[in-house]
């Protein structure tokens, strides 16, 4: 009778405890592996289904690599800080590291309930003293370096979460953690500047083996753009307008300009009569929402200033207009209008009725305004005739040499807004002084402890400028009274170089040793959401490639290659959530049949990159597999003692080509994350074990007992505990995950007999076996003579026969 249960992974996650089976030796550097999954953020004391899916999957495809020869490293941490704690304190009274820590030992202990080969001796948890030491030290750097500067700036604030939002974290409009309605606020603010790096960021995607809609998705993030930055005067004013525009070709259709309703320009150019229509256009667009700002179906609106540009190509003054399409944050915050060549110029002049210019001719006579595309320049003075790329380049030519423009490159990637007006989160390492202003915080003074008595109830400002403690210190340069930084980082700074410390986590001296880290690093592949796409792992390369510059490291990207998982779903379609009452908890599925059986569900159920909606219907299938392979073991360990040749004969083949067959797939799909093909040929090997087994006085046992031991082999990625059993039921010697992965026999895999479909006249009648060795005349005259075939061809005459050899016969009758 079957027994596997949570007493089998109990029993063996003690024996690779005691025997510290899965021990990075680094020793073996030389044949590393860096393995690593998204490390979770404990916000919920129990792991959910979602956990299981990466981690557990990931830790097979760890397990398959290890076997494979290399020195597996897969280490696991916990992403500590934000916001999610600091909320269930201010709900609870519970104090946010008091709730993190606890939640992490829950944690621990199911992840390692779970049977992965996690080494904990370099465990990460970010929001201990050890870590965001070195997290306060990075930012030091980059300061030093000046990829960390602060400013005043329009910003993204949440009015629930009180705190400031990086662009990636607004989704739609709305704060991506509480849903809320994002506004904008003037703040002083710390910032990364990423954009130093927007143009490796961009190259240096093609080179990485990632899923092309991720590099997509970072190609759009940052959005390079190549044109010219064209030079406005205003009339009777000395403040200019800069636009860019990758169509200067179109220049001499401008007729108005656009700034931005947040543009500082827009105070300074509106004349008295029209400032009150101005100020109300400007509170009206800071309730609107970015996405809704920039969508091309809405209706587009704006305010004249009453001030006027001057075109730069032929002196022509045009109106100056603030309009919610334009952004402040995006280019220049000011655009030029060409109504006769763009759609939405051509929409916003139509509705205020601004003049409508054609300045291109299409190549055909079907080219109406708004026309968009190329074509030769017309009504455009000297310039005329020009091809539309002729164009741009003399137009830029000619206004460079009276400094009105110049070819530039733009980015829609901003500068990374690090600063939260938060307590739960790594303190920024800075010190005000009036003597030496802003001073950053000496290596030898790190860390800038986070307090414990904080009053942390939302208020707008960080709770740590509350703190008289914390805020009032000593200047490290003179020695005056001075303040410190009250703001906290942004959480992704934590998770953004954390793959950097995992293997030197116990290092008190450096964050990392360069040497060391040399070998271990870059992480060969990385499993998690795509929902970082734009976030953490476009941080993650912009600080790898700034530690690269400043000395520290040695590699140019973090993350070699790169895999996202799908998303299981609850059984309505939608994702989990307790809200929607729709969570699935992994628990109950463990302690009724075992982990392994659901980790190998978790395969067998989706594809990996997938995943799908929540139904447990195909567990039963899994459960029957794993105790069908129980019992056959066992029934096999009472007859091995059967008859055993070394002759291979017909029935020993096909058992032999079924195993070689399975061995090729599954080394081939579990490399690519397809796990449930390869649960698929295990199944099939199973039942061709039962069909060979089936009559046991002609059974050759000693090959079964080898088949078996490649079998278990195979299965013990897949499935950890389940498989250490089975092997010791057989008798070798622990453990199954010192074996290494069998390579399949390529002789094995070609029969001595081939089945043919015959069709006669299109239509299949019938099958035939023969020899796999047989040419097309000898395989069409077997097709001829066989018996059921001459049923349907006899008084017919034969017009032709097509063999396609291992496929199909078709003959052809009159």
């Amino acid at each position: 009778m079957a027994n596997y249960s949570v007493k089998t992974d109990e029993k063996w996650q003690k024996r690779w405890d005691e025997t510290k089976l899965y021990k990075f030796n680094k020793e073996n550097v030389d044949k590393k592996l860096y393995c690593l999954e998204m490390f979770s953020y404990p916000s919920g004391s129990k792991l959910h289904v979602g956990h299981w899916y990466n981690y557990g999957l990931t830790d097979s495809w760890a397990r398959f690599k290890g076997m494979q020869g290399y020195e597996v490293f897969e280490p696991m941490g916990f992403d500590a800080f934000g916001l999610p704690a600091e909320n269930y304190a201010i709900k609870t009274g519970i104090h946010p590291y008091d709730s993190t820590m606890e939640n992490i030992r829950t944690m621990e202990e199911q992840l390692k309930k779970m049977g992965a080969m996690f080494d904990w001796d370099y465990e990460v948890i970010t929001c201990n003293t050890d870590y965001y030491k070195w997290t306060q030290w990075l930012f030091v750097k980059l300061y030093e370096k000046g990829l960390a500067y602060r400013k005043e700036a329009p910003v993204n604030w949440c009015p629930d979460c009180n705190t400031v939002l990086a662009n990636e974290q607004v989704l739609d409009g709305l704060c991506e953690r509480c849903s809320s309605e994002v506004t904008k606020k003037n703040l002083t603010q710390w910032f990364f500047k990423i954009t130093e790096y927007a143009d490796e960021l961009l190259e240096k995607l093609d080179g990485l083996d990632w899923p092309e809609k991720t590099k997509l998705m970072q190609k759009n993030w940052i959005g390079k753009s190549t044109g010219a930055q064209i030079t406005f005067d205003i009339k009777n004013h000395s403040d200019k307008v800069e636009v860019f525009t990758t169509r200067p070709d179109t220049l001499f259709g401008v007729t108005y300009v656009v700034l931005a309703p947040e543009s500082p320009l827009v105070e300074k150019l509106t004349l008295p009569e029209y400032k009150e229509a101005v100020i109300n256009y400007q509170e009206k667009t800071k309730k609107l929402k970015e996405i809704d700002r920039l969508s091309t179906t809405n209706e587009k609106t704006g305010v004249f200033t009453g001030s006027y540009a001057i075109n730069p190509v032929n002196g022509k003054e045009v109106p100056i207009w603030i309009a919610d399409y334009v952004l402040f944050s995006y280019g220049t915050g000011s655009v030029m209008a060409v109504p006769g060549h763009d759609e939405r110029d051509f929409q916003f002049a139509s509705k205020y009725n601004l003049p409508i210019d054609r300045v291109i001719a299409g190549y055909t006579d079907n080219d109406q305004l708004p026309y968009t595309g190329p074509g030769k320049l017309v009504n455009s003075g000297e310039f005329d005739g020009l091809d539309w790329e002729q164009g741009k380049k003399q137009i830029v030519e000619s206004l460079s040499s009276r400094q009105k423009a110049e070819n530039k490159v733009n980015y829609r990637l901003r500068d990374w807004l690090v600063s939260r007006q938060r307590y739960w989160g790594a303190p920024i390492p800075i010190i005000y002084c009036d003597n030496c202003g802003t001073v950053p915080v000496p290596e030898d003074q790190l860390p800038v402890e986070l307090p414990y008595d904080v009053d942390f109830a939302p208020d707008g400002k960080s709770p740590l400028a509350k703190h008289e403690g914390f805020i009032n210190t000593i200047c490290p340069k003179c020695g005056a009274k001075a303040k410190r930084e009250s703001d906290t980082l942004d959480t992704f700074v934590d998770s953004s170089w954390y793959f950097l410390r995992y293997p030197d986590n116990k290092n008190v001296n450096e964050p990392f040793d360069k040497e060391w880290l040399s070998k271990m690093g870059p992480v060969d592949k990385y499993v998690g959401g795509p929902e970082h796409a734009c976030m953490h792992l476009l941080y993650a390369r912009f600080i790898n490639k700034a530690l690269r510059d400043m000395g520290y490291i040695t590699f140019d990207e973090p993350f070699t290659s790169l895999v996202h998982q799908g998303i299981i779903l609850g059984p309505d379609g939608n994702r989990m959530s307790k809200s929607k009452g729709n969570v699935i908890s992994p628990d109950e599925y463990i302690q009724n049949h075992g982990s392994d059986v659901f980790r190998l569900y978790l395969m067998f159920g989706f594809a990996y990159t997938e995943g799908g909606p929540w139904s447990d219907d195909g567990m039963k299938a899994i459960v029957r597999f794993v105790d069908r392979l129980e019992r056959f073991i066992e029934t096999f360990t009472e007859t091995e003692h059967g008859p055993s040749t070394n002759e291979i004969g017909k029935d020993e083949k096909e058992l032999n080509f079924i195993l070689n067959n399975a061995i090729k797939s599954i080394t081939q799909d579990a490399d690519k994350f397809q796990f449930n093909t390869s649960i698929a040929r295990m199944m099939e090997l199973l039942n061709g074990l039962y069909q060979y087994h089936s009559n046991v006085s002609t059974a050759n046992m000693a090959f079964v007992k080898e088949t078996l031991k490649k079998f278990v082999t195979i299965l013990a990625p897949f499935a950890p505990h389940f498989s250490e059993e089975m092997w010791e039921r057989l008798g070798f010697e622990y453990s199954v995950f010192k074996e290494a992965w069998p390579k399949f026999d390529e002789a094995a895999l070609v029969k001595d007999t081939i089945e043919l479909a015959v069709q006669i006249n299109g239509k299949v009648r019938g099958k035939i076996e023969v020899d796999s060795q047989m040419d097309e005349k000898a395989i069409e005259k077997f097709a001829l003579e066989d018996e059921k075939v001459q049923g349907y061809i006899e008084g017919k005459s034969i017009r032709k026969v097509i063999v396609i050899k291992s496929r199909i016969v078709n003959i052809v009758v009159g």
